[in-house]
């Protein structure tokens, strides 16, 4: 095996020479995650890398490139420009798997980089280009529609279902007071990214680890980012994450937050990195793609007053 991933690097390190880029493919390697051989178009990656270990080798291979290259790079920047690792994570969706017969019990024990994969580094202007339609990005929220659009440059590129916060009021521990829990109406954008969440009950403000599934089983919860927007310039706690019931999708079922599928989050996080404008808006009367008009429930009770 360490005989093969000699002759890996000599066959990287000849293609390099021949193409004018010389380096040494054996210095400076990320962190003790990783044998990977670094060049200055692409790295392989040299130890299967699970979702648990995923963000942090992410890190140490990014600091890495950032120290020998000097080069602007972030996480979303390289994933973006290698869309294949969304597809991956997104494919470990719980739901996802059981229609193939493959039940899950611990995402983060799912390899999503294997030994030998090519991770692609962006270039001055590929990173341009992506910095430039996140910029361009928002996640639109329509509330009483019970969906989330991803538009780039005006251009809607993603719909995904969603379900919202609950027309009530309740005390939440979390709060340490009642809470109106509507998912609040208003613009704003992505001021926090969580990687690796705690799971808080906020009406007893217990921990949990675990989440009982809609087809009865009980399983970890799964690592996936949240993020949370500042809406109309305050913090009101309606975060967008992921659900682990998605039977409550499309359903004013929350306290506050926007929830999507499992899937759904890593496309909608890797499209949306801090500073990415938000939109929670409450239009009832919609256009379909048939360019059908449609007439939604209100349920918020607001018709006359949004």
């Amino acid at each position: 095996m360490e005989t093969a991933m000699y002759l890996r690097v000599v066959i990287f390190g000849l293609f390099n020479f021949l193409i004018g880029h010389i380096d040494d493919p054996f210095k400076d390697t990320p962190s003790r995650w990783d044998k990977a051989v670094i060049q200055k178009e692409f790295v392989v990656v040299g130890k299967d890398i699970k979702v648990a270990d995923y963000f942090r080798y992410l890190d140490s291979l990014i600091a890495n490139y950032q120290r020998n290259f000097k080069y602007e790079l972030t996480e979303h920047l390289l994933v973006n420009h290698n869309p294949w690792i969304i597809d991956t994570l997104a494919g470990f969706d719980y739901y996802k798997r059981l229609e193939r017969d493959t039940f899950i019990y611990d995402q983060r024990e799912m390899t999503v980089l294997h030994r030998g994969d090519t991770l692609w580094i962006p270039d001055r202007s590929s990173v341009k280009l992506l910095q430039e339609r996140f910029e361009h990005t928002l996640l639109d929220v329509n509330i009483p529609e019970f969906k989330l659009r991803i538009i780039e440059y005006g251009r809607v590129t993603h719909i995904f279902p969603v379900r919202v916060g609950r027309n009530a009021k309740r005390y939440l521990a979390t709060a340490g007071r009642n809470v109106n829990l509507r998912t609040p109406i208003g613009e704003g954008e992505i001021v926090r990214i969580e990687r690796n969440p705690w799971f808080v009950d906020p009406v007893s403000g217990r921990r949990y680890t675990t989440t009982l599934r809609d087809d009865g089983r009980r399983t970890t919860m799964p690592q996936i980012p949240w993020m949370e927007p500042m809406i109309n310039g305050m913090r009101q706690g309606a975060l967008i994450h992921p659900t682990s019931n998605p039977e409550t999708l499309g359903k004013a079922y929350s306290n506050g937050c926007v929830g999507t599928a499992e899937g759904d989050a890593w496309y909608i996080y890797y499209h949306a990195p801090l500073g990415t404008k938000v939109r929670f808006r409450y239009d009832l009367k919609v256009v379909d793609t048939a360019q059908d008009t449609l007439f939604l429930k209100d349920v918020y009770g607001l018709s006359g007053k949004s």
